[in-house]
């Protein structure tokens, strides 16, 4: 019979020095604004908002997905981290907004503490290139839902941004230049088909072009484009004008993320071969049979987020983002139509 949390699957003690590791880790991200550590039952931080007038919060939650089955695999824990926070990163960025602090969510089957200590490392890594505290979180034991090694990882983001420099999209017009971002590869999203094709015994296997593993591809950890957004909308505000819309091409491709930032009645016209794709796209198409329509409609496909600029500055906007490439033009779409299509 049971009759200790322990021999129910749930270790407190060692819980306790995954809480120990994961402050140190918090720690280091720490800001003046932050007023808490880690292990309150709320993080504090004290927000000016003389910083942006009239400020609106943009807040955005996220995960990994599947791409977890493939860190577990390989026992490589210390870029999943990395991947949610830049994955909720980019999906405020594409308002506009600037990020104020990041609070992480782990589930987890068989509780070790070195294991949760580099999974939150590269949390508190990603959060420290973006320039903002991890202030909170949970980490939560639940063998009954998790077996063995299997957990899961969720994020949440708050940002803010002055209403006069929101990107909501609105000011797009047809004939403007469709700017693409490059991708570092699959980022966060299509692993549940990916990984039915490239299958695991597979992953520490050179890729064809003998540069890395399957598996290093595979956990090349989703970008950031705080940076670049920022370096674009500056060149773009000094050139008199500024970014139209923004699209980070996740969860459903590029069909399911580009239309819901340009107005009713505007799409995209991407023009195919304007952009390298990565080898680890080809693979996964070749090795599957995989159709174009559902590569695009399941992968980014070598750019993870797109920008919206007028025509007549596409070439400042090309230039102030290192690695960018003129991929497209927005288009009129009549209803009914579908609003992204690949010429």
């Amino acid at each position: 019979m049971v009759r200790t949390y322990r021999e129910a699957g749930v270790d407190v003690e060692e819980a306790a020095r995954a809480v120990e590791r994961i402050a140190r880790a918090a720690a280091a991200t720490a800001t003046p604004a932050v007023l808490s550590a880690i292990g309150g039952f709320g993080g504090l931080f004290r927000f000016d908002p003389a910083s942006h007038p009239e400020p609106i919060l943009v807040s955005s939650t996220d995960g990994v997905g599947t791409k977890l089955k493939v860190a577990v695999a390989l026992g490589r824990h210390d870029t999943i981290g990395v991947d949610l926070v830049n994955a909720c990163v980019n999906d405020i960025v594409v308002t506009g907004a600037t990020p104020l602090f990041f609070l992480d969510y782990l589930a987890i089957g068989d509780l070790r503490a070195d294991i949760v200590e580099e999974i939150v490392g590269g949390v508190a890594a990603g959060c420290a290139a973006a320039g903002i505290p991890l202030i909170g979180g949970e980490t939560a034991q639940m063998p009954d839902l998790y077996r063995d090694a299997d957990y899961d990882l969720a994020g949440f983001i708050v940002g803010v941004v002055a209403r006069e420099d929101l990107i909501d999209g609105s000011s797009a017009r047809a004939d403007d230049v469709v700017i693409g971002l490059p991708s570092s590869g699959l980022h966060t999203n299509g692993y549940s088909l990916a990984r039915r094709i490239l299958r695991e015994e597979s992953w520490r296997s050179l890729m064809p072009d003998g540069d890395r593993t399957l598996g290093d591809a595979l956990l090349e950890p989703h970008r950031s484009y705080l940076d670049e957004i920022r370096m674009l909308r500056r060149a773009l505000r000094e050139a008199g004008t500024d970014i139209g819309a923004l699209a980070h091409i996740t969860g459903g491709g590029w069909e399911g993320n580009v239309p819901r930032t340009l107005p009713v009645g505007l799409g995209v016209e991407i023009e195919t071969g304007s952009w390298p794709i990565p080898s680890i796209f080809s693979l996964i198409q070749s090795s599957g049979d995989i159709a174009d329509d559902e590569m695009v409609r399941t992968f980014n496909v070598g750019i993870g987020m797109t920008a919206v600029v007028p025509i007549e500055h596409a070439d400042v906007a090309i230039a102030a983002v290192g690695g960018a490439y003129r991929i497209g033009r927005v288009v009129h779409v009549p209803q009914g139509e579908p609003r992204v299509r690949f010429a």
